[in-house]
C-alpha cells in the first residue's frame, strides 16, 4: 500500500513511522530543517517504545512521489489548504484522501477540493512532540488511529488501510460511526486546549480546582449541545463522560495549543474553540465560553511574532 503523508510532525511522523516499520510503502512531505534531517539521518521515535528507521523517503515535492493509494493529512490546521493543493499530483481517482486533523471543520475542506467518494474520515490521538529536526518524542503511551467512511459502510480500503497499521503496531479502528469519533474527539480536544492555553497550566491543577474544573466542563458542554444541533448522536451527558477521561490522564497532560501559545507558534483556535462558535451560530446555540476563549487567544493566534 503506497501511503503520502502529508505534514511529517508530531502526528504524521509517528503514525508513517509505525506504517513504514510494518511494511507500508510511506512517503513522507516534509520541509525545513525536519526534512533535511529526515534525508541525512531518517528518523527516530523517542519515548514509551522508540524506534529508529535509518533511511526513510521524504521529500518537499508531492509530485515526486506520484500517485498514492491513501494521502494522510497531517498539518496544522492553519496550513491546510496550503497542503490541499499541494497534494493534488498524489491523488489520483482512486486515491482516498483522510485527515487527521484536529477539529471538525477540516472535512469540509476536503470535500470543496475532492470528489465525496475520495474522503474518509480520521481521527488520530497520539501525544508527540517535535524534539528536535528528525526526532519526535512520544509523552505518553496512548497511540490510536480511527477511521472509516462517512456513508457508515465497511470498504476494502477502509480494510486494507487498516490491516496496513495493525502491522505497524498502530492501535487502529475502522468504525461505521466516524462522524460522531470525530466529535467525540472534539469535545475533549476543545475543552482541554481551551482550558490548559487560556489558564497556562496543565490539566492536573485545572480538574483540582473547583472553580476551573466547572469551566472545562462547561466549554465541553457547549461543544455537545452544538453537535446534538447538527445532529451528530453524541449522548446528552457526553461532556460528562469526557470529564472522566480528564481525570484518568497523567496529571501533566497538555494540549499541543498550550505548546504552541508557550513556544510563540500560531494556534489553531479559530477551528477549535472558534470552531463551535461558528458551528454553533449556523444552528442557533450559544457558545459563550468559548467565544470568551477564542477571544483570549486571538491576540496570540497568529504568535509572537505577530503579537
Amino acid at each position: 500500500m503506497r501511503i503520502g503523508i502529508m505534514g511529517s510532525g508530531g502526528l504524521g511522523g509517528y503514525f508513517g513511522a509505525r506504517l513504514a516499520r510494518g511494511g507500508a510503502d510511506v512517503h513522507f512531505i516534509a520541509r525545513g530543517r525536519h526534512l533535511q534531517a529526515m534525508r541525512t539521518e531518517g528518523l527516530r521515535i523517542e519515548g514509551p517504545e522508540p524506534m529508529h528507521l535509518p533511511q526513510v523517503n521524504v521529500t518537499d515535492q508531492p509530485a515526486e512521489v506520484g500517485v498514492v493509494d491513501v494521502v494522510m493529512l497531517c498539518v496544522k490546521l492553519w496550513d491546510t489548504e496550503q497542503a490541499i493543493e499541494q497534494i493534488r499530483p498524489m491523488v489520483g481517482p482512486d486515491t482516498v484522501v483522510i485527515s487527521f486533523q484536529n477539529g471538525v471543520l477540516k472535512d469540509k475542506y476536503l470535500r470543496a477540493a475532492f470528489d465525496a467518494r475520495q474522503i474518509m474520515g480520521g481521527v488520530g490521538y497520539v501525544a508527540t512532540t517535535i524534539e528536535s529536526p528528525g526526532v519526535i518524542r512520544q509523552t505518553g503511551p496512548m497511540q490510536r488511529l480511527v477511521f472509516g467512511e462517512f456513508d457508515g459502510s465497511r470498504s476494502a480500503r477502509g480494510e486494507a488501510l487498516l490491516a496496513a497499521c495493525l502491522a505497524g503496531g498502530i492501535k487502529a479502528e475502522l468504525t461505521e460511526h466516524i462522524l460522531r469519533e470525530i466529535w467525540q474527539k472534539f469535545v475533549f480536544l476543545v475543552g482541554l486546549s481551551g482550558t490548559t492555553t487560556t489558564i497556562r497550566k496543565t490539566i492536573g491543577p485545572i480538574r483540582s480546582h473547583p472553580q476551573t474544573r466547572a469551566f472545562l466542563l462547561d466549554v465541553m458542554r457547549e461543544v455537545v449541545a452544538v453537535g446534538r444541533a447538527h445532529g451528530v448522536s453524541l449522548p446528552e451527558d457526553y461532556a460528562e463522560v469526557r470529564l472522566q477521561l480528564a481525570d484518568d490522564v497523567a496529571p501533566d497532560m497538555t494540549s499541543s495549543m498550550h505548546h504552541d501559545l508557550e513556544r510563540g507558534n500560531r494556534l489553531e483556535v479559530r477551528w477549535l474553540a472558534g470552531g463551535v462558535v461558528e458551528l454553533g451560530q449556523a444552528k442557533g446555540v450559544p457558545t459563550p465560553l468559548n467565544r470568551a476563549i477564542h477571544d483570549i487567544l486571538a491576540l496570540h493566534a497568529e504568535g509572537a511574532h505577530h503579537a
